[in-house]
């Protein structure tokens, strides 16, 4: 499977979970929220803890077998500028945006009612690194960092 394949799978399984309100499932840990994704014989889940600061693992998995994930720490930096609500908001709408163009990968800005989100990575779907905030009033105010790729035996 090239870079290519794979990016339109995992966009496609991000835009129908966390961007799209997908299908919330019981946890598989204690205190975790999981939504999952199916599509034939590909599964896919993000298994996250916490709100305002939060980390999780997204994983893909084809024919039962893991083959690419991803983990992520997010968190508000200044509380006083965005708060959890506001920053889900304008991270669901960017999103979307990125994922209509068929990507899930940084190099991506977007503005909105509550702050100027960015995108930047390096790699591509097979390894990547990458982080993603939100400015208000010219302050960064929420950060996430992620990194992934695929998974090999």
């Amino acid at each position: 499977m090239n870079a290519q394949e794979l990016t339109a799978i995992i966009v496609a399984a991000k835009a129908a979970s966390y961007v799209g309100d997908g299908h919330s499932v019981y946890p598989c840990r204690t205190g975790a929220h999981d939504v999952r994704w199916s599509d034939g014989a590909w599964h896919y889940l993000d298994s996250y803890f916490g709100g305002t600061d939060f980390i999780g693992q997204e994983t893909l998995w084809h024919h039962h077998e893991p083959i690419w994930s991803m983990v992520y720490y997010g968190r508000i930096l200044q509380p006083e500028r965005i708060d959890a609500g506001r920053a889900g908001a304008t991270i669901k709408a960017a999103l979307a945006a990125l994922y209509r163009e068929g990507r899930f990968l940084g190099g991506h800005r977007w503005e909105g009612p509550h702050g100027v989100y960015d995108d930047t990575s390096d790699g591509d779907a097979l390894s990547f690194s990458g982080h993603e905030t939100i400015t208000v009033g010219g302050a960064i105010a929420y950060r996430l960092d992620y990194f992934g790729g695929l998974i090999r035996a």
